[in-house]
């Protein structure tokens, strides 16, 4: 019996070891941000693997796996060591490690990107196709990530609880210090329209963005605003409250004006999104009902949907305009077909265990799903 690398073989807390398959080495991690590989027979270091220098860089596990060597830190990366260079892993895993509340997709170069958003704050994007994914660089939200949406110039806009919203730069996707617009009280939602328009639902508050400037906000309102969507077209606004209405209001030049007109939801709004041609609303609430409004009928209700169990809590429209999707907290994922709702496809403990957060399609038969449970899934739809 001996002690490998003497008094000291870390500058930290040695969290795991793992042997290698021939027995004669030893792979360390340690809370000084290094892994280390060690020679039993002679008693000393033979690679020592720096990971970083932040707090999140130190080393809690590790695996020696035939040839693989793997680690994995505190920001719960897994990172694939290289024993022929050490300073640079050959790969690292990232994710979320905490919860995700949102979700949006968007195309860039001819792929197709998914962009999810943490509890923690964090940004990821993947690639759909092979789910290798990563994180924006730089220094980004402070606390959770609440809604996400690509505006028509590319740039991903997220509101946060940290009382921000954030533009950045999807060819770039390095968090910029100047895209940042400050609130003065905290965003639950954001949407975004055609001509440099987002608008965000605060608490008490429903406040109008322009090029990336706050131009205009309503503070006396006679409801709590929820969640908001922008019409295709970027004339009307649609605000669900908790009231159980949808409040419509119209964007003209920098102002937002109320049309006097309230779309009557069974519960309290929980969700609202155009079809991507403009011509319907569907609204779902917490009394677990879906309802679709026609636009070009003066928002006429043109058909209602039950099924779930619990409250719903997200909405998306396929591309196709015929089909939408639905998450409850029943932990169901409904498909529907507006001109049948008899018509379903039915995905049952879509993520188990977790009700669905958030959700987005790809294209006409693939949709997307995020929980709490800290996973991004792909689904195939088949009608």
């Amino acid at each position: 019996m001996c002690a490998l690398g003497g008094s000291k073989a870390h500058d930290g807390g040695i969290y795991a070891i793992s042997w290698s398959p021939d027995s004669t080495h030893l792979l360390s991690a340690s809370g000084d941000k290094t892994s280390k590989i060690w020679d039993v027979g002679v008693n000393s270091v033979v690679s020592t693997f720096p990971m970083g220098s932040t707090v999140l860089d130190q080393q809690l596990g590790c695996l020696w796996q035939k040839d693989h060597l793997l680690s994995i830190s505190l920001s719960g990366y897994i990172n694939y060591l290289d024993k022929n260079n050490p300073s640079k892993p050959l790969r690292v895993i990232k994710g979320h490690s905490k919860s995700i509340q949102c979700l949006t997709v968007h195309k860039n170069g001819g792929k197709s990107f998914i962009y999810s958003g943490s509890h923690d704050g964090h940004i990821n994007y993947w690639d759909s196709e092979t789910g290798e994914n990563d994180s924006f660089a730089g220094k980004g939200h402070t606390n959770q990530v609440s809604r996400m949406a690509v505006d028509e110039s590319g740039q991903l806009i997220s509101c946060s609880m940290d009382d921000t919203v954030r533009y950045t730069n999807l060819m770039l996707r390095d968090y910029s210090g100047q895209g940042v617009v400050k609130l003065d009280v905290q965003p639950k939602c954001v949407a975004v329209g055609p001509g440099g328009y987002a608008v965000v639902v605060c608490i008490g508050q429903v406040v109008l963005l322009k090029d990336q400037k706050k131009c205009f906000s309503i503070d006396s309102l006679d409801y709590e605003p929820e969640v908001v969507a922008v019409h295709p077209g970027g004339e009307t606004v649609a605000v669900g409250g908790a009231d159980g209405n949808v409040h419509l209001y119209s964007i003209l030049g920098t102002v937002l004006k109320d049309q006097g007109k309230l779309l009557e939801a069974k519960g309290p709004v929980t969700d609202v999104a155009y079809s991507h041609d403009g011509a319907f609303l569907a609204v779902c609430d917490a009394s677990k009902v879906v309802t679709v409004f026609s636009v070009a009928d003066s928002y006429s209700e043109n058909n209602v949907f039950y099924g779930h169990h619990a409250k719903i809590v997200c909405l998306a429209w396929s591309p196709d305009n015929e089909h939408f999707a639905s998450g409850g907290m029943d932990m169901m994922v409904y498909v529907w077909t507006l001109s049948d709702p008899e018509t379903r496809v039915k995905i049952q403990d879509a993520h188990r265990l977790h009700h669905v957060s958030s959700l987005a399609w790809l294209d006409e038969h693939t949709l997307v799903t995020t929980s709490h449970d800290a996973s991004v899934k792909e689904w195939t739809i088949t009608y």
